[in-house]
């Protein structure tokens, strides 16, 4: 768990590297930007898709990519030294958390399969 929060760290700060979304504070608080991160995609993501799940199944699941936009969105109005620009950026910053994150959790299971 530990491991994959660390990781989940790297992957936010990687997407810092996408036009529109900047990072201006310190490494620690990357750290507890990643853990509010988590917390939302924890605690608020749930009812989001549970409450936007009939536009998610007319747009065959590509509204989720909004809901993670959002959360991405949140997270950068708690935590103010993380700014994101617009719209398209949240989006694109949201795909490439989606995809590291799937990627970490294929090679976690992998792993605790030898």
């Amino acid at each position: 768990m530990i491991i994959r929060w660390l990781i989940n760290t790297a992957a936010l700060y990687a997407i810092t590297w996408i036009p529109g979304i900047s990072y201006t504070g310190t490494i620690p608080m990357l750290f507890v930007a990643a853990l509010v991160l988590g917390l939302l995609n924890t605690l608020v993501r749930p009812i989001l898709v549970v409450v936007t799940l009939p536009l998610t199944i007319v747009t065959l699941g590509l509204f989720l990519i909004v809901v993670n936009a959002g959360m991405l969105w949140l997270m950068a109005w708690i935590i103010p030294q993380f700014q994101i620009d617009g719209c398209l950026s949240a989006i694109i910053g949201a795909v490439a958390l989606s995809i590291i994150s799937m990627l970490t959790g294929w090679i976690g299971k992998k792993e605790s399969r030898d």
